[in-house]
């Protein structure tokens, strides 16, 4: 989906064994944010920066296997993570609230504090990120709410992770009145069952 619609993600792979990620690292290079395919809470996360540090996270870290594999994603060094929660209908799509990370991007949203609105974005970024959050929603066919993690290093946006759900970040989000459109805000919310 990302690459029919011209967005931009870290390399990534996912390994079903050690020989396998240690392969792929190379692929992609360090350093590296490694983690199982199913985490809550980023448990087991970690940014790896050599093979060594791959080999000892495979080993003591996680239990890796084909039904659990490892997602390995290169890190952006000095990005800035950003949250961004919308809801729609399936008709409108409307994004509560931009939220900046603190800490930088590889710091798990829910370890790091956030600010809203961002204080280092420029409308400009805080624009694309919106123009990428809608292309999703409406490639996913979202109907209800959606998360998307974004990571912007050097002016370019990143897609680190698409959610189509609540995240933890939704009560921090802006309420309509807050919104370009209530009545499209109100009309999404009302699509719940």
């Amino acid at each position: 989906m990302l690459n029919d619609l011209g967005l931009r993600q870290p390399p990534n792979r996912i390994a079903h064994n050690e020989e396998e990620a240690l392969v792929k690292a190379e692929e992609i290079g360090y350093p590296l944010v490694v983690r199982p395919s199913y985490v809550l809470g980023g448990r087991a996360m970690q940014i790896v920066h050599s093979a060594e540090a791959l080999q000892k996270y495979m080993r003591e870290a996680v239990q890796v296997s084909e039904d659990s594999p490892v997602l390995l994603d290169f890190f952006l060094n000095n990005a800035i993570e950003v949250d961004v929660d919308c809801v729609s209908d399936g008709k409108d799509v409307v994004i509560g609230g931009i939220m900046q990370h603190v800490e930088q991007a590889g710091i798990h949203s829910g370890d790091s504090g956030c600010s809203l609105p961002p204080y280092s974005l420029s409308e400009e970024i805080q624009d694309e990120i919106r123009r990428q959050t809608k292309a999703m929603a409406y490639a996913l066919g979202v109907v209800g709410l959606m998360n998307v993690q974004f990571a912007v290093q050097d002016g370019v946006v990143f897609v680190l992770e698409v959610n189509p759900r609540a995240s933890r970040t939704v009560p921090l989000s802006p309420k309509p009145p807050a919104c370009r459109s209530p009545k499209s805000a109100r009309a999404a919310w009302q699509a719940f069952p």
